[in-house]
This record gives C-alpha cells, structure tokens and sequence, in this order.
C-alpha cells in the first residue's frame, strides 16, 4: 500500500477542519458570512493546536525539496573540479 504524501494527508484534514464547524454553524442557523468567519476561526485554531506532526513533515519534505540532498552537492562539487582541471590542463597546454 503506498504511503499518503504529508501535503495531500495535511491538506485533507485542515479543509476537515473548517468545513466540518461550518457545516455545523450553518446548520444551527447561523448567517453564513459570520459561520464562515467562525469556522475559519476554529479550523485555524484546532489545526495549529492538533496538527503539528502533520505540519512539521510538510515542512521537512518542503526543506528536502528546496535544498535537496547532500550527495547531489557533492556530485556537483566533483564535477566541477573535474571540468576545472581540464580547463587547466588545456591551458597549459596552449601556453606550451
């Protein structure tokens, strides 16, 4: 079975978070501009409260993705002093 990606499995439950308190306020009867308000409110509130393994892996894949891997920079930093050294090597040999 695969594994749900942390955005999607984030994602999922913060719209959880607010639609299920405006179903609710809009079913008490409660105008919905001010029912949107205070489900905004309670979904911000119960997700920054509960949510915070979910957020924290959202934020490690996004600092993974955005900085990658370390051996990608040392691949780099290889090919680099390969690409120097045959620069190098070429010219000294035009100044021969």
């Amino acid at each position: 079975m695969k594994r749900i990606p942390p955005v999607v499995y984030y994602t999922v439950l913060r719209l959880l978070t607010f639609a299920v308190p405006l179903t609710i306020l809009l079913l008490l009867g409660i105008e919905p501009w001010i029912a949107t308000v205070l489900a905004a409110l309670i979904g911000l509130s119960v997700s920054y409260i509960f949510l915070q393994r979910p957020r924290e892996a959202v934020s490690r894949d996004l600092y993974q993705l955005r900085h990658g891997s370390k051996e990608a920079a040392e691949d780099e930093s290889a090919e680099d002093a390969v690409s120097d050294a045959a620069a190098s090597d070429t010219a000294t040999r035009t100044e021969r």
